[in-house]
């Protein structure tokens, strides 16, 4: 009896120390736990698929905006110094370093981007999108940070990229719309957020039709 209890115990102290394992996990040990899982457990996968899904649409377009915005005006001199000036490889101007710095911020943003058109998550890369469209023009019309200063027309080809990205991986398009001009699928609301693009916007569309 004695024995039995002392296995109880031990079972029940691997029991609880599992989820602490499972929240210190670096995110590839977190994926290699889940495939693991899934090919023990395939009944799960449906189960883990919806669950993927609920999580990837959780953006807000204002959130993504808010983040990229945060993140580029983090970005300060010593950033660019560190890439400008003389190196091994030659000299590198502080507008082509301000861009290349830019650029690789906001990746991971067109990263998720791309990623949900390629899921057919396409509400939600539309909110990716008018996120990254409304966290540029911010940038643009406000202070943007050090970089941002030696890269003034970023935040408007990256706006343009964006809603480019979009309307090309919808891949609908051209099925639903049957030659006819297609409205601007931003709403009235978020245009008024942005009113000095619109111009821009609705020239970029017509060129994308």
């Amino acid at each position: 009896m004695a024995a039995e209890g002392k296995r109880r115990k031990g079972r029940a102290a691997r029991h609880e120390a599992t989820p602490a394992v499972l929240e210190r996990l670096k995110p590839e040990e977190a994926a290699a736990v889940l495939r693991r899982l899934l090919e023990a457990r395939p009944e799960l996968a449906s189960e883990a698929e919806e669950m993927a899904r609920s999580l990837l649409r959780q953006w807000q377009y204002e959130d993504v905006a808010v983040e990229l915005e945060d993140e580029v005006r983090a970005l300060d001199y010593d950033v660019l110094n560190a890439r400008a000036g003389g190196h091994e490889s030659g000299y590198v101007e502080p507008t082509e370093a301000a861009w290349e710095i830019l650029e690789e911020t906001a990746e991971p943003f067109f990263d998720d981007l791309k990623r949900h058109l390629e899921l057919g998550l396409k509400a939600q890369a539309l909110e990716i999108c008018q996120g990254l469209v409304l966290g540029c023009y911010r940038l643009s019309d406000r202070e943007g940070g050090d970089v941002l200063d030696w890269a003034p027309d970023f935040p408007a080809q990256a706006a343009a990229n964006a809603l480019e990205i979009w309307h090309r991986g919808r891949g609908d398009s051209k099925r639903r719309g049957g030659g006819r001009k297609e409205p601007l699928p931003l709403s009235a609301d978020f245009l008024s957020m942005i009113p000095k693009w619109i111009p821009m916007i609705e020239r970029l569309w017509k060129e994308m039709k």
